[in-house]
């Protein structure tokens, strides 16, 4: 994998090119075929512009994207949002390289012969496959019109032309043996292949670039499946970096000599957990940009081999390009941001050696702290929540001050607009957020299950949804059968609680991507999805579910805080 030094091109990697730069004849070295490639279409660019962030786009691609959007504009690639639609400016520089990549792509195609010519040869410009030779137009003259030559077949001019005619009967592999997989000339089919299924080679060529349209997609959907991971990666590591800097012991009060010792400690291991953070981001980077090359440079190959009327070359050459390379599942793969147990287990344990009991239990009695501190810090942000009735689901009832949510037994008959829940017993918040930090509370008690959290504008409100997870917009937590707790998360992850929680609190944090949920009562966190990208409106979120037999029929109530 190359590495890049210089500013410009650690800009080309990430999809950035300075204009001011110049590239000069050089071009193709700073930005290999790789970096020429549009992030929304997978191809080179064509008439590229630059976003206020940056970013590269084609610009018919960027106006679709931002179509597709209607309310909001953002760079596909970052996800950076703009106050009002940005002027599409053409990146003359960038436009320059990608004119010269494609000149000097033409220009290194080897140039065929004839092999007719005796003096200074000629440029063919067809291939005979009865004959085996390369034809300019003058040796070619024949073929015209002799009638034996008018039978033979042409092809555009191709080196190792043996290896377009049988070597056994010296005639041109024109058709296709589907029982062998190989391609045959006529003679074959009344010897080695008589009674065969023998197709002509044109037919066979054609099914497989259909095959071959559905490789190319799959290829260029793993492409952005990877830009987007290391995307997620970078923001890991941006969040472990301000994690760890409001972690920093400094900003506590101390009480005595032997608790700053022990900060200090606290310090090294944070100091520590960034260094790993980094050291597994730029590992896992790595290996990303080495498959996104791989998976590029296969995509280029299959973009040209699906364009080729060559049909016996594409026979021949499909089966080693048809199948996508070998590449890593990263759906799972995350970037480690917290300090691990093991490691924290450790450092207390050395610690606790040199002090005695009573500074024990003060240490102890500190570090309960720390959470009802963070509690204190969010309750700033606390916001009236009221209930949307016009999100509501028929079965659901609301309290006049829109504050309390059952779950009735009777079905109502309202209007099925666009914003009602018509699937599942759910309603959204009245109000909607897309910037800042907001906290709200909802008593819980008394309920053997529900759902709480947030979701975006978007999601699918009159369907089954399959998983409620990020993915398709959700960012809760649920209790089911009485004391099964879950956070909704890439899969369904199980909390352990101490005590069952009679108040939830819900803290989310926009622009640093952060949902999390305390445990009111006892002052306890619960648990947080970090590193999201949130590229719409989200709404608070409550289902009471179904009332369980009158097990579940208390309310769900949004608390004062």
């Amino acid at each position: 994998m190359a590495r890049y030094s210089s500013p410009q091109a650690k800009k080309a990697r990430t999809g950035s090119i300075d204009t001011h730069t110049d590239f000069g004849h050089e071009s193709r070295q700073i930005l290999p075929e790789a970096q020429l490639l549009c992030y929304i279409c997978v191809k080179v660019f064509n008439d590229p512009v630059t976003t206020p962030c940056g970013h590269n786009f084609c610009k018919s691609c960027l106006i679709k994207t931002w179509h597709k959007s209607q309310h909001y504009y953002y760079c596909p690639l970052c996800n950076e949002k703009f106050s009002k639609r940005p002027e599409q400016k053409m990146n003359t520089t960038l436009s320059m390289v990608v004119d010269n990549f494609k000149k000097t792509s033409t220009m290194d195609q080897p140039e065929i012969l004839c092999d007719a010519c005796t003096g200074v040869k000629q440029k063919a410009i067809k291939s005979c496959l009865d004959c085996g030779v390369n034809f300019c137009s003058s040796h070619l003259e024949p073929h015209n019109y002799v009638l034996n030559y008018k039978r033979h077949k042409l092809i555009n001019p191709v080196k190792n032309l043996e290896n377009y005619r049988c070597q056994k009967h010296e005639k041109p592999l024109d058709l296709f043996c589907r029982d062998d997989q190989k391609c045959v000339c006529q003679f074959c089919t009344e010897t080695d292949h008589k009674n065969h299924n023998i197709i002509p080679l044109e037919e066979e060529s054609g099914e497989r670039k259909s095959q071959l349209r559905k490789t190319q997609t799959e290829l260029q959907q793993m492409i952005k499946e990877r830009l987007k991971k290391i995307q997620e990666i970078n923001h890991s590591v941006e969040l472990s970096k301000r994690s760890t800097e409001k972690e920093n012991p400094d900003n506590y009060e101390v009480f005595t000599a032997l608790i700053r010792s022990i900060e200090r400690t606290q310090t090294e291991l944070l100091g520590e957990k960034r260094k790993a953070v980094k050291k597994q981001a730029e590992g896992l980077i790595k290996e990303l940009e080495q498959e996104i090359d791989e998976l590029k440079r296969r995509k280029t190959e299959l973009e040209q081999l699906s364009h080729t009327d060559n049909h016996l070359h594409f026979l021949q050459i499909y089966p080693s390009l048809c199948i996508a390379p070998h590449t890593k599942n990263w759906t799972e793969i995350r970037i480690n941001t917290e300090l691990s147990l093991q490691t924290v287990k450790t450092a207390l344990s050395q610690l606790q050696k040199t002090l005695n009991e009573k500074l024990s239990r003060t240490l102890n009695e500190k570090l309960k702290e720390m959470v009802p501190r963070e509690l204190k810090r969010i309750l700033q942000y606390a916001v009236d929540v009221t209930l949307d009735p016009d999100t509501a689901h028929p079965r659901l009832i609301l309290s006049d001050d829109r504050k309390q949510v059952t779950y009735g037994d009777t079905k109502k008959n309202l209007p099925n607009t666009p914003k009602r829940c018509s699937y599942y017993p759910i309603i959204l918040g009245h109000q909607g957020f897309s910037s800042g930090r907001f906290y709200y509370e909802v008593q819980v008690s008394g309920k053997t299950m529900w759902d709480l959290g947030v979701v975006r504008e978007s999601i699918n409100r009159k369907g089954k949804i399959e998983t409620c997870n990020p993915q398709n917009g959700f960012w809760i937590m649920t209790l089911k059968n009485g004391n099964e707790y879950q956070a909704c998360d890439d899969s369904y992850i199980s909390l352990s609680m101490r005590e069952k929680p009679q108040k939830v609190g819900v803290f989310v944090d926009y622009e640093e991507g952060l949902v999390s949920f305390y445990d009111v009562e006892v002052r306890s966190h619960i648990y947080s999805f970090t590193g999201q990208s949130f590229t719409e409106k989200v709404y608070p979120y409550f289902c009471p579910c179904s009332n369980d037999g009158g097990k579940n029929s208390a309310p769900l109530i949004i608390s004062h805080v």
